[in-house]
């Protein structure tokens, strides 16, 4: 008897010791816009500083409050003057199909800063309804209701 196997078990899936070392190691690497908020939201310091990696000119289109600009080119001659070793990272860019923010956490982690990954960026920031600040204030759009829950502050994860 012949067993068509489907497109995704053709590759069985990991043993659970072994998926559960990949997630958590993921983990590690990576946060979201909703738990950035969050811990931005809660009031106090949150234990990591945000970096946005992207251009003066993307910076000046939109950035998240209390977030501090540091390109991504000048990740190796001023993160020294700008951040503690002993304060984790967290860096952002455009969003899913930018790597700027891949790009400054590897040169900050080869600098030995903690760092991870806002998966998302500046584009699902702003498409969950946050707010982002500009040269002439504050703003804020209504969430996109796929990409956030119309009536909570993170995905239900």
């Amino acid at each position: 008897m012949t067993t068509t196997v489907n497109p995704v078990l053709r590759v069985a899936p990991a043993a659970p010791a072994e998926a559960a070392a990949h997630f958590r190691a993921g983990l590690a690497f990576h946060t979201d816009v909703s738990d950035v908020a969050a811990a931005l939201g809660a009031g106090g310091d949150p234990g990591f500083v945000l970096v946005d990696s992207r251009s003066t000119e993307a910076w000046d289109q939109g950035h998240i409050p209390g977030a501090l600009h540091l390109p991504t080119a000048l990740v190796p001659e001023q993160a020294g003057q700008l951040l503690d070793r002993a304060v984790p990272v967290v860096t952002y860019c455009w969003g899913p199909g930018c790597n700027g923010a891949a790009r400054a956490a590897l040169a900050l982690a080869e600098l030995g800063y903690r760092v991870k990954e806002m998966l998302g960026g500046f584009e699902y920031w702003v498409r969950e309804g946050l707010a982002f600040e500009t040269w002439q204030g504050r703003g804020h759009r209504a969430p996109d209701p796929l990409s956030a829950p119309v009536d909570a502050g993170d995905c239900g994860c």
